[in-house]
């Protein structure tokens, strides 16, 4: 377990939190050498504005709240922010729209992201099963995950062997080698993402689910747009 992996789910369950804020997934991603979307936590409003200058627009706003799973069901997701002006009233929008959702929920503040250029969406899953132990998911990503179920299963840890047949094995493979005027996806950033991903979930075992959903891959990388793990 690595340093800041080890302080953040400390912290979480001394706040009797089992499910990471996604500040701090993207964090212990980013620790596992898991490429994520440039991100910071705005307390403020004039933070916001700020982070956006920084990470350069467009941007997207979410909201952060140990009590709000579900952002944009809550209004707390705004994407596409170009200028200044769009962030600052998505700030509010966003505090205003939670506070309706939920008069209760605890907000910490709001993640600013990049906007991230559109392209073949995966997902990379993790789930300590009850029986086989750390098992890793690989399948088509975004909304498709739910309605074609297109994914495959490997308990970890995985070789990169075993990493390229999970790619090879769904049913959307042809999709990810390139179709019509779209180029192929980057296959090995795939291998690396489920090789780093197995090696998050061998090495901290107190994790019970891991989504990276959606993954965009390129013809060249790839980008973790949201990370969710859930602790034992």
């Amino acid at each position: 377990m690595l340093n800041k992996t080890s302080e953040i789910i400390s912290t979480a369950y001394s706040e009797s939190r089992k499910t990471l804020l996604e500040n701090e997934a993207k964090i212990i991603c980013s620790e596992y050498g898991i490429p994520v979307t440039k991100f910071k936590l705005a307390r403020t409003c004039e933070e916001s504005l700020a982070i956006s200058q920084k990470i350069g627009f467009p941007v997207v706003l979410k909201i952060v709240s140990p009590d709000i799973s579900h952002k944009s069901d809550s209004g707390g997701v705004m994407l596409n922010l170009k200028t200044e002006k769009e962030v600052e009233n998505a700030f509010h929008r966003i505090i205003n729209n939670v506070k309706k959702y939920d008069k209760n929920a605890k907000i910490l503040g709001v993640l600013v992201q990049e906007m991230v250029n559109p392209s073949t969406e995966v997902i990379v899953g993790g789930l300590k099963d009850p029986q086989f132990g750390q098992t890793l998911m690989f399948g088509l990503g975004g909304i498709f995950v739910e309605i074609l179920k297109d994914v495959t299963f490997r308990v970890a840890p995985v070789t990169k062997q075993e990493a390229e047949e999970m790619i090879t094995e769904i049913k959307a493979y042809p999709l990810l080698k390139g179709y019509r005027n779209n180029p192929p996806s980057d296959i090995e950033s795939i291998v690396s993402l489920i090789i780093n991903t197995s090696n998050l979930m061998m090495e901290n075992p107190i994790i019970k689910e891991l989504d990276l959903n959606p993954v965009i891959v390129y013809e060249r990388g790839l980008k973790v747009v949201d990370a969710r793990i859930i602790l034992e």
